[in-house]
């Protein structure tokens, strides 16, 4: 078992930028690969990025390469996601995630955090 918290959301400017955090507990969270998802209003979840359970592999949605980065630091059981020149489409609730073994952008994912609102503005 799993339990996933995020923080960090909040509302910025476009071309801000933001730090998510995924609080992650269990002593085994280095089994995980963990990844990051959101849901605009009106709109299906979403995949956004993923990380291997060592950390050294990383996928990314087309949309947030070269602006967003996942990491995760297994000693403090904790998963990040650096968001980059913000802009207003990637306003939405962002989902961790986390799934035993491997994972990819098409993996289902086995525990989710409750989301955090992160708000961009033009």
């Amino acid at each position: 078992q799993v339990q996933l918290v995020e923080s960090g959301g909040g509302l910025v400017q476009a071309g801000g930028s933001l730090r998510l955090s995924c609080a992650a507990s269990g002593r085994t969270f280095s089994s995980y690969a963990a990844g990051w998802f959101r849901q605009a209003p009106g709109k299906e979840r979403a995949f956004v990025a993923t990380i291997s359970r060592s950390g050294i592999t990383t996928y990314y949605r087309d949309s947030v390469k070269g602006r967003f980065t996942i990491s995760r630091d297994n000693v403090k059981n904790m998963v990040y996601l650096q968001m980059n020149s913000l802009q207003p489409e990637d306003t939405a609730v962002y989902y961790c995630a986390a799934k035993e073994g491997l994972a990819g952008p098409g993996s289902s994912y086995d525990y989710w955090g409750q989301g955090t609102q992160v708000t961009v503005s033009s």
